[in-house]
């Protein structure tokens, strides 16, 4: 698995480079898999309609002191998990009993969008300031690996 891992992981992060937020901040990227298929892809950015930080020209959340990890309702972005859950959605393409990989650890917002979505493992590369949506993964019996890159068969 691990190999399909490392494949899905690199489409993460080609996803994660089409944010929108300024480039010192995070770049997320989340991919949905289901039987070794891509079936839906976000990144964090502005919803349609509304303009993005970079188009703005400043970060709400760097303008206003707010540490990472917190008061995610005052940010212009939507995180990739949830713009992946949404784009499925909209498609009519179910993600129940899917993997979600993802560049970072989901929040605990995200992390209850994707328990209630029914996707029942997360693989993430990077860490999170957010330990209790780890909590709800295993509370929920989600699986979550922190992806590593030793390839093996």
């Amino acid at each position: 698995m691990i190999k399909w891992d490392k494949r899905f992981m690199s489409v993460t992060e080609e996803v994660a480079k089409w944010s929108s937020c300024f480039q010192e901040n995070r770049h997320v990227g989340a991919v949905i898999v289901k039987d070794k298929h891509v079936i839906a892809t976000g990144y964090n950015g502005a919803p349609a309609g509304v303009e993005s930080c970079v188009e703005k020209g400043e970060c709400l959340r760097r303008k206003l002191g707010i540490p990472s990890g917190t008061k995610h309702e005052l940010c212009f972005a939507v995180h990739a998990e949830q713009n992946a859950i949404i784009q499925a959605a909209k498609h009519g393409v179910s993600v129940v009993g899917g993997t979600l990989y993802c560049t970072h650890q989901p929040c605990t917002i995200c992390g209850k969008m994707i328990i209630n979505a029914g996707i029942k493992r997360v693989v993430y590369k990077e860490g999170y300031p957010d330990d209790f949506s780890l909590q709800l993964f295993k509370e929920a019996g989600v699986d979550v690996e922190k992806f590593s890159d030793v390839v093996s068969d």
